[in-house]
């Protein structure tokens, strides 16, 4: 089988090499082998990984130099206000370390870039944002608020737009606000991505623009992203596994008492370790193929129609609205400490 990697995603945890670091001795080897430290915590019920890469380690994984902190809640649901309280303040606590550094003055002037397109849900985050900190009655004097648009809207990059007003406003920090896209459908609008490196606007969905970091500006600039699309084969190869993993339980437990005193429909558990062997007289040996593996697969069969085809959460409108909700009210609380 051919290998193919189409698996498109802005989340550098779910890069390969930093996926692969499940154990101590895999750290230790990822960080000796390609400058690569990962830091795994929890904060609640905020799944926290912290991954730092130095010069040699943008070499080998092609991400650039910086940090990168990656929280995730992966039960939260659109009425999960914990949830959101939590995401919320493990988003506010490492935010203001990510900036600790930075000695603020009262004339300081923080912009904020909110980037998409708001004719389109999953695309809108950022534009999102800006209107609801525009809606506040009372917005920080630090805080200069733009959102661009995007080129195909306005014909101009928007690099170049970002570029214009840090040249005029000689801002002491610069926040965008993106949707990224992810390579697992469990982490649709249940994450948020923060990163000092900047960000390239579109690149998680194959069109690459203009990046937008201190390389080409001069100013320190931070990213935050919501992973709002994934790939269709990705839902796809989730279904079939989820499928074959509930087949290969109820064939585990076939016979035993717990499968017999359930008073309602039994639903095995898929999450355990299982024997996929024991369904591959039903499905053969495609059962036993990793995940991977079988999303490979389906990648290569509907590269001609689905290759390019990216799925978001029906609930997306609602979803943008509670993270642009949540980040506005992270940076007030923020810029009022400074």
């Amino acid at each position: 089988m051919q290998n193919l990697n189409w698996q498109r995603t802005d989340l550098i945890d779910e890069s390969d090499e930093v996926v692969l670091h499940q154990t101590r001795e895999q750290k230790e080897t990822l960080e000796q082998s390609s400058g690569v430290q990962v830091e795994d915590r929890n904060a609640g019920r905020v799944k926290i990984t912290d991954v730092q890469v130095n010069p040699e380690g943008e070499k080998q994984i092609g991400k650039k130099e910086g940090q990168y902190i990656t929280l995730s809640v992966p039960t939260l649901t659109l009425e999960d206000k914990d949830g959101f309280q939590q995401l919320e303040e493990a988003l506010l606590s490492n935010f203001k370390k990510l900036h600790e550094s930075i000695s603020w003055k009262n004339d300081d002037k923080i912009l904020i870039i909110g980037l998409g397109n708001r004719t389109i849900t999953p695309d809108a985050i950022g534009p999102y944002l800006i209107d609801h900190l525009h809606s506040l009655e009372q917005i920080d004097d630090k805080f200069v608020m733009y959102a661009p648009g995007v080129t195909g809207q306005t014909g101009y990059e928007t690099g170049e737009f970002v570029a214009a007003l840090a040249e005029r406003l000689k801002p002491k920090l610069i926040i965008v606000v993106d949707a990224l896209a992810t390579r697992a459908s469990s982490r649709l609008c249940k994450t948020i991505q923060l990163t000092d490196t900047g960000i390239h606007p579109g690149s998680g969905v194959g069109n690459k623009r203009q990046e937008i970091s201190f390389e080409m500006l001069g100013v320190p600039v931070t990213a935050i992203g919501v992973p709002t699309v994934v790939d269709a084969p990705v839902l796809i190869a989730d279904a079939v596994e989820q499928m074959l993993r509930s087949i290969a339980a109820r064939v585990a437990e076939r016979g035993k008492p717990s499968s017999k005193l359930s008073l309602s429909s039994w639903q095995p558990d898929i999450n355990k370790e299982l024997d996929m062997s024991l369904i591959t007289p039903i499905f053969g040996e495609w059962a036993t193929w990793s995940k991977e593996e079988r999303q490979q697969l389906f990648e290569e069969t509907f590269a001609a129609s689905h290759s390019q085809l990216m799925v978001t959460p029906k609930e997306a409108d609602y979803w943008i609205d509670k993270y642009a909700t949540l980040i506005s009210s992270m940076l007030m609380k923020w810029a009022s400490e400074l």
